[in-house]
């Protein structure tokens, strides 16, 4: 599997693969090359823009990078899952004083700086703009104030590097976010892996902001409970031996438990228990 060596998705990646049970052998920097607690999964570090080229040649049978490096590669892979992580958006920007609100504000000529170079020429030539390409590597923001560019194409998250540069968006080219893909040949040569890998992975984004809440409550009580409760499937119900309760199990969105917790205590719960999940198979 390819992930990021460089960059904001580096983070999320490696605790997406600890939250599936994924742990490298290799805590150095340095390493390129790391086994993992996988006996049948590798690990290569590499830039996050080089991955829809390794695997679709097939050097890896699966990566995560942005869907932005998908598509600007124009790479023959294939996005088998989003992560929910690293979104932003691909977004034209000017200076705020240029006087430019508008893509049509722009005229012919315009040098616009850019790592995404078949994203920004598409863009533009949808809107008939002949502008030229400065391929750069490194931070777009700065070039304006270097003289290099009157524009850049760049990806924003919360627009505050922008601003800080003096810059502001004037037109969205495409969105983005963590994706996982895999090369056409992916699930014929090590369709076990994953397989596995997914099922785990799917486990751990249905279980985000989710929380297993279990509580004693009198048989009398049960059915106010259960009309409060949500659930996935509704509630677990059983019997407690040799006591007059029923234990009761849900699943909860985390942003619903501090009104809930409340509710269900004065419908007559006991010995609320709220608990951390790590995984949902379903």
């Amino acid at each position: 599997m390819a992930i990021p060596s460089k960059g904001r998705l580096v983070q999320p990646t490696i605790k997406l693969l600890e939250d599936v049970g994924i742990r490298l052998q290799v805590y150095d920097d340095r390493a390129l090359m790391i086994p993992t607690n996988w006996s049948d999964l590798n690990i290569i570090r590499v830039r996050p823009e080089d991955i829809p080229y390794i695997v679709e040649s097939s050097a890896a049978v699966m990566g995560i990078t942005g869907l932005d490096y998908v598509v600007e590669s124009q790479s023959r892979v294939k996005v088998v899952e989003r992560l929910g992580f690293g979104n932003g958006k691909i977004v034209v920007a000017v200076p705020s004083t240029s006087g430019i609100n508008s893509i049509n504000d722009m005229e012919d000529g315009i040098r616009v700086a850019t790592k995404y170079v078949n994203l920004t020429m598409n863009y533009f030539k949808a809107y008939g703009k002949n502008v030229r390409i400065v391929r750069i590597s490194g931070s777009a923001e700065i070039m304006p104030l270097l003289g290099v560019a009157e524009a850049i194409v760049d990806v924003m998250s919360t627009g505050t590097t922008l601003k800080i540069h003096g810059l502001k968006p004037i037109g969205v080219i495409t969105e983005t976010e963590a994706v996982l893909i895999t090369s056409n040949t992916g699930f014929d040569k090590c369709g076990e892996v994953m397989e596995r890998f997914l099922l785990l992975l799917r486990g751990v984004k249905s279980s985000i902001n989710k929380k297993l809440v279990l509580m004693n409550v009198p048989t009398e009580y049960l059915s106010k409970v259960l009309s409060i409760l949500p659930a996935m499937e509704g509630p677990t119900v059983a019997d407690i031996a040799n006591k007059p309760f029923k234990e009761v199990i849900s699943v909860v969105p985390e942003n619903e438990l501090p009104s809930l917790l409340v509710k269900l205590k004065n419908a007559g719960a006991k010995d609320i228990l709220v608990m951390s999940i790590e995984k949902v198979i379903a």
